[in-house]
């Protein structure tokens, strides 16, 4: 149940103002590479934005523009191949979501304009020089508002609201994307001052993860947070399924894991996102350089709560917390 409409306006990007929907020149059809980690099945709602924005600015596939669509299908081995294709095929950019495909877009091509979707923290993870001015060939969004460990605080700060006894939390992860080792380190910092007791529990894949949750039940842990990455986002119905079952309350920053069983879930609109990321496209393909163009930041976060993951659990959400809302599943 909607209880409000999310209206994210993302500085400029999202803004796709009348004067903007100027015609391409005529008879140039540029080639935009898409590159996802994960299956387009999982992807639909994301490209549909993507293609939605592209059409807002006066761009129509298959007759000004062309996408070559490449996903690894959760295969993340696959990704510098599929990057590598792309750079091949002669495309004029490429859009990638995550970390992951950002870093193989980057390794495939120095000069290839590249417009990353939605990367948690792109200058401490080193594809950015600074937001205000990327200085490469990469531009896009900071999903995170540039401070990842803020949010990540708040994600902590509804946990503790939904559990006010909460003072063990576990950390699934995969250690195979190295930028989790900062993540992890920004939860450690989080977790010291509110004397919470923080364990990391490592899953690489659908057969660790019946290890990964006895880890957590042997620790005796009351809930846990996600960290979301392509392997683990593809396995979220099996993390949602035992989650109800080992009785651990757990967050996570995309929606989705919300919908597959987890407690919480607080994270931007991915969907305004790559809606915003066309705009880096059409402005990079009027002149702009990638290393101009700031990277910018959602200024509106998402709160989903699963109501019917509660009352399994035997947790009563306080009434606050479920008015803060934009989405209860019941």
């Amino acid at each position: 149940m909607k209880r409000r409409e999310l209206i994210t306006l993302i500085g400029g990007a999202a803004a796709l103002p009348f004067a903007a929907r100027a015609q391409q020149p005529a008879g140039r059809v540029y080639r935009v590479g898409y590159l996802a980690g994960g299956s387009r099945d999982q992807q639909i709602h994301l490209i549909n934005a993507f293609e939605e924005g592209l059409r807002s600015l006066g761009y129509r596939i298959g007759q000004n523009i062309a996408i070559e669509y490449r996903f690894a299908d959760g295969e993340v081995q696959r990704l510098p191949a599929l990057a590598a294709d792309l750079v091949q095929l002669g495309v004029d950019l490429i859009v990638c979501g995550n970390h992951a495909s950002t870093v193989e877009a980057m390794k495939a091509s120095t000069t290839l304009p590249i417009v990353m979707a939605s990367v948690a923290d792109p200058v401490r993870d080193g594809l950015v020089v600074s937001l205000a001015r990327p200085g490469g060939n990469v531009t896009g969004f900071s999903a995170d508002g540039g401070s990842e460990s803020e949010t990540q605080g708040k994600r902590l700060e509804l946990l503790k609201e939904a559990l006010p006894n909460l003072t063990r939390v576990g950390v699934l992860w995969n250690p195979d994307f190295r930028a989790h080792l900062a993540r992890l380190e920004s939860m450690r910092d989080l977790t010291q001052p509110l004397a919470l007791k923080l364990v990391a529990v490592e899953a690489r894949g659908l057969d660790t993860l019946e290890q990964a949750f006895a880890t957590m039940v042997k620790e005796q842990m009351q809930a846990f947070i996600v960290f979301s990455d392509t392997v683990l986002f593809n396995y979220r119905q099996q993390i949602g399924v035992m989650a109800i079952k080992n009785r651990l309350p757990a967050t996570s920053g995309l929606k989705e894991f919300a919908e597959a069983g987890l407690l919480l879930s607080y994270g931007p609109d991915f969907r305004t996102l790559y809606r915003g990321a066309a705009v880096f496209i059409d402005k990079i393909f009027k002149g702009a350089k990638p290393a101009d163009l700031p990277v910018e930041q959602p200024t509106k976060f998402e709160l989903v709560v699963n109501l019917k993951t509660a009352k399994a659990l035997g947790i009563d959400i306080p009434p606050t917390l479920l008015a803060r809302a934009d989405l209860v599943i019941e």
